[in-house]
């Protein structure tokens, strides 16, 4: 009896072992930025590593967004076995590319951050879905961290003020070689010198 179990875990790994898939978030860490009143996203990775199966996302959730609107702009591609796919946040065409998108509000603090977790749903399919394909399975659901911070633009006054600061101080440190110099010159030994 015992060898039947273990020749049925044995033929049970490989089937589980290659039902398994990638799913990241652009950039990895989840971690985003972006000024009062603009856009910002995120975008994902998917590598289905099946030799068998189609993998099919279902759903998307997320936490609450505060001071900003969200908007999820997944497309849910399904992936043939083997297959991948990997598309950067992009809000310049169109119609955004990406994974999930988000609009600050013009008002926002410098330095508030939403924060929380994204959860997409995934199923096994035999073939693609609609083309003949049918449901196997669900697939383990897959969980990541996110956050999106406010930061200030960069302002013209600023660069200019930093800029000045930089004249200024090169300034000081030329006028203090000057300086210097002049403590260098020897000191008059005789009148004939003075008289100079």
């Amino acid at each position: 009896m015992r060898k039947l179990v273990f020749a049925l875990c044995l033929f049970a790994v490989p089937t589980m072992a290659s039902d398994i898939y990638l799913f990241n978030l652009l950039p990895a860490d989840g971690a985003i930025a972006g000024t009062p009143g603009s856009t910002i996203g995120w975008g994902y990775s998917i590598a289905n590593q099946s030799s068998t199966d189609w993998l099919v996302p279902t759903g998307v959730t997320a936490n609450v967004f505060t001071s900003a609107k969200p908007n999820l702009i997944f497309d849910f591609p399904d992936l043939g076995p083997g297959e991948s796919v990997t598309i950067p946040f992009d809000a310049s065409v169109a119609i955004p590319q990406g994974f999930f998108e988000l609009t600050w509000d013009p008002s926002v603090p410098i330095g508030f951050t939403n924060s929380g977790m994204f959860d997409v749903d995934f199923q096994w399919w035999s073939g693609e879905p609609g083309n003949g394909g049918s449901f196997v399975s669900s697939a383990p659901d897959f969980s990541t961290g996110y956050s999106a911070t406010a930061v200030p633009e960069p302002s013209y006054f600023g660069f200019m003020a930093a800029l000045t600061g930089t004249l200024i101080l090169r300034r000081r440190g030329v006028s203090l070689r000057r300086s210097r110099r002049s403590w260098d010159r020897p000191i008059c030994e005789s009148g004939a010198e003075e008289a100079k």
